[in-house]
């Protein structure tokens, strides 16, 4: 359904160090570098990482969560930890296991050092 997901960021090497720490934790990486922007690619998808291409400053958007696939409660982990250890904030709930209308999930969620907010997620 999606090709790619760009976030914003007002510092490149802020970002960098984040996102190079948790894609890493998921298995991806390095990041192709782009100039005023980088991009982890695999399964046919990429992500994104840029400054506005408009100069006016990012800004993290209300309402909109990032969700990156894991295989594993331990893997969502990893990732929640590199980037606490890299940058981020921890928001919402600790990761664990969740229960709702769509059955059991295990969720760990970030924000990155630019605030977008990211989520690790499992369908279990």
């Amino acid at each position: 359904m999606f090709s790619h997901v760009i976030v914003g960021t007002n510092d490149l090497a802020r970002a960098r160090k984040f996102y190079d720490a948790t894609m890493s934790a998921l298995g991806y990486g390095p990041a192709m570098d782009g100039g005023h922007r980088f991009f982890y690619m695999g399964g046919g998808v990429a992500l994104g990482v840029t400054t506005p291409i408009n100069g006016e400053p990012a800004t993290p958007s209300n309402g909109f969560t990032l969700g990156l696939a894991v295989q594993s409660p331990e893997q969502a982990d990893a990732w929640h930890a590199a980037g606490i250890a890299n940058g981020g904030t921890a928001c919402e709930d600790p990761p664990g296991v969740r229960e709702g209308p769509m059955g059991k999930l295990y969720l760990a969620y970030l924000k990155d050092p630019d605030g977008n907010k990211l989520c690790a997620f499992l369908r279990m």
